[in-house]
């Protein structure tokens, strides 16, 4: 979780310099998860400049309509009747001759706080024609690289969030929570926050009820109760889960749950190798709370290293068999139920 770690630690810090009001003259936000850079600035927005204030020294741009010229002329001109002007730049991916911001960062106007955010899709990087933008942004600013959360880390994410209101989470529904909402922070943020209005007055813990009644997923038939059932090698249960995503396909899609069933035989597999089985260097290195880790040593009693590599192959054939390859008409309820069959039993 290191890179996501750096991304929350670097984030905290730039929120923590802003509310001491120590401002830089260029933010230049980047990277694929959204939530981060709007989070700055939207910080910077609503808390540098009074209401007054904003009327004239609030700029607020979108880089599909302007070119690096625009910004430059902007950023430029003095504040009126404040110490300060904001320029923000949302959507700057989209910034025609986005390389020119050079020209200004070499002389920033030290009473202009300059925000851009340029936001990636998935896996994308900046490129070389910013290069040169971001080794002076480093040199004259800020510049923050907002890396996207995987799956596993999203849990510890939610209860981070909600530890910081003063609530604390029961780690099964910091599960639940992430399998049905997934990785996208702003919904995620969204859906946590309609939980704590829901809570009862006084109430300052979530717990797997809770979700189910609020966000839907149900506490007892989802991917992570799936998971479990397999790892204790739990066919009845197994079986009834898996005939409840086949009543419900469109909530419980194949590909979602093979995808949950190979993360966890390759958790599995990992345990097996690791030197330190001590519960929080488990837990570390399995990406896992360490309320977990006592089910991960108990399934590592039942499917040995190889049964899990087997395991693991078998989940690469039964997924080519979902997308039509070597099956004839055996739907996707079907299918998982035989692969609960064969995970359990062995071929």
């Amino acid at each position: 979780m290191a890179k996501q770690s750096q991304t929350v630690d670097a984030f905290q810090n730039i929120l923590k310099e802003l509310r001491s009001k120590i401002y830089k003259p260029i933010y230049f936000l980047t990277g694929d998860e959204p939530y981060f850079i709007d989070k700055i600035s939207d910080f910077i927005e609503s808390s540098v400049l009074s209401d007054a204030e904003k009327a004239f020294n609030l700029t607020i741009v979108y880089g599909r309509d302007i070119a690096a010229g625009d910004v430059i002329n902007a950023a430029r001109r003095f504040p009126m009747m404040s110490n300060y002007q904001v320029v923000i730049v949302k959507e700057a991916q989209g910034m025609r001759n986005i390389g020119d911001l050079e020209i200004y960062l070499k002389t920033p106007q030290t009473s202009t706080i300059l925000v851009i955010c340029h936001k990636l899709t998935d896996g994308k990087k900046a490129g070389d024609k910013i290069s040169g933008v971001v080794k002076l942004v480093k040199q004259k600013g800020v510049y923050f690289e907002s890396k996207k959360f995987y799956d596993y880390q999203i849990p510890d994410w939610v209860s981070a969030y909600l530890r910081e209101k003063g609530i604390k989470i029961d780690p099964v529904a910091a599960n639940l929570v992430a399998e049905f909402v997934g990785n996208d922070l702003h919904r995620l943020a969204h859906e946590l926050e309609k939980l704590i209005i829901t809570l009862p007055p006084n109430s300052k813990q979530i717990q797997p009820s809770d979700i189910e009644r609020n966000i839907g997923v149900s506490r007892e038939f989802n991917r992570f109760e799936l998971t479990k059932a397999l790892g204790e090698m739990n066919f009845a249960r197994a079986m009834q889960i898996a005939d409840h995503f086949a009543h419900n396909p469109n909530a419980n899609p194949f590909v979602l749950t093979i995808t949950a069933i190979y993360q966890y035989f390759i958790k599995l597999l990992r345990y097996h190798f690791l030197a330190d089985k001590n519960k929080a260097a488990v837990a570390k290195e399995l990406g896992v709370n360490e309320f977990f880790v006592a089910e991960y040593e108990r399934a590592a009693k039942r499917y040995s290293a190889g049964r899990c590599v087997g395991i693991i192959h078998l989940l690469s054939e039964f997924d080519m068999r979902s997308k039509g390859v070597n099956n004839g008409s055996t739907d996707h309820g079907e299918l998982l139920k035989e692969l609960i069959y064969l995970i359990i039993f062995g071929k």
